[in-house]
């Protein structure tokens, strides 16, 4: 959990007791309304306690009060919006903060113009300098549903096998499949005759990425930027009850771009999956152009710039220049 890495490398954290106000019940939204005020206010002591030059938001549910409590203390905000559409943290404070980073060039429409521009999302350096993978063998196919699997990618990867077996079709698997369903679907793999493993958890993705010719994952920001930067192709299929439908928006755009293939989770069914990854296996050359545009949408240095807005930000507050970024510093961005 990110509070126990945080403790382990030495960062503070400090929890808020907030809910969500998307996807949920009356019951938990008329809790969360309750909760906001005071979780602002508690937010609102820590800041004139610990006297923050900045704050920077990755937006959510969480950012809420954070945000709301950094703007009434005249604390200048910077926001990152990771997904092709905003959350409603985003959506409804975006145009208080001083300014908001951008991972989609498409949802600059949501912000106020000047005030926006697209750095990418950050991701690892490593997944920017995996090697090209050497042409020939058979198809790799990375399945990853993240750290807890996904039902659906299970469900779809155990019913393609016995069509890949059948069809004689070259493949390797490697399915992530959590640690719920690790056990029961390594038994039927071993079964099926193909080739690779199932593993509950991958410990180095970059190197999972690394030999992989074709990905097949959920569309979170972080795993479709960590494809980009990687210029791996992708079956991409949404989480059907993200907030906003923001998995699908970001899928989309990969998708309008050549990146990947758009998968629908209700239509993931063994039977497309294997028809979708037989097309490509038979194409290389589509592959290799998927990955190609896969790699045209990562943005290096995400972070790098981050960081430095927001010292920015801090030095501007200090000097009493919280309303203006530098001339200098908005000219280093790709300003919308």
């Amino acid at each position: 959990m990110r509070h126990v890495w945080c403790r382990r490398t030495g960062f503070p954290i400090e929890f808020i007791e907030i809910g969500g106000l998307k996807r949920v019940g009356w019951r938990r939204q008329l809790t969360t309304f309750a909760q906001l005020p005071v979780a602002a206010w508690r937010v609102l002591r820590w800041i004139y306690g610990q006297r923050p030059a900045a704050v920077f938001s990755m937006g959510g549910f969480a950012a809420g009060p954070t945000v709301l409590a950094a703007l009434l203390a005249r604390v200048p905000v910077l926001a990152m919006e990771p997904n092709a559409v905003p959350g409603l943290t985003n959506l409804r404070l975006g145009r208080r903060v001083a300014r908001t980073l951008l991972a989609f060039e498409s949802a600059a429409r949501f912000f106020p113009p000047g005030r926006c521009e697209v750095t990418g999302l950050p991701v690892r350096e490593e997944f920017f300098n995996l090697p090209p993978k050497p042409p020939g063998g058979p198809l790799h196919v990375l399945v990853t549903g993240g750290s807890r699997g996904s039902r659906t990618l299970n469900e779809a990867s155990r019913s393609s096998w016995p069509l890949f077996r059948d069809s004689g079709l070259p493949v390797r698997f490697t399915l992530q499949a959590g640690r719920d369903d690790a056990d029961r679907l390594r038994e039927e793999f071993a079964s099926s005759g193909l080739n690779g493993d199932v593993v509950p958890f991958l410990d180095d993705m970059p190197a999972a990425f690394a030999a992989a010719d074709l990905v097949v994952c959920r569309a979170g920001a972080g795993a479709v930027f960590e494809l980009a930067a990687a210029g791996k192709p992708a079956i991409l299929v949404p989480f059907p009850y993200a907030a906003d439908q923001h998995q699908l928006r970001n899928a989309e755009a990969f998708a309008a771009a050549g990146a990947a293939i758009l998968l629908p989770d209700a239509e993931c069914t063994g039977q497309r999956l294997y028809d979708t990854i037989a097309a490509l296996a038979t194409s290389p050359e589509r592959t290799l152009r998927m990955g190609a545009a896969s790699r045209s949408l990562a943005r290096r240095g995400a972070a790098q710039r981050a960081a430095g807005l927001l010292e920015e930000l801090a030095a501007s507050r200090a000097q009493g220049l919280t309303d203006d970024l530098s001339s200098e510093t908005i000219q280093q961005g790709n300003v919308l």
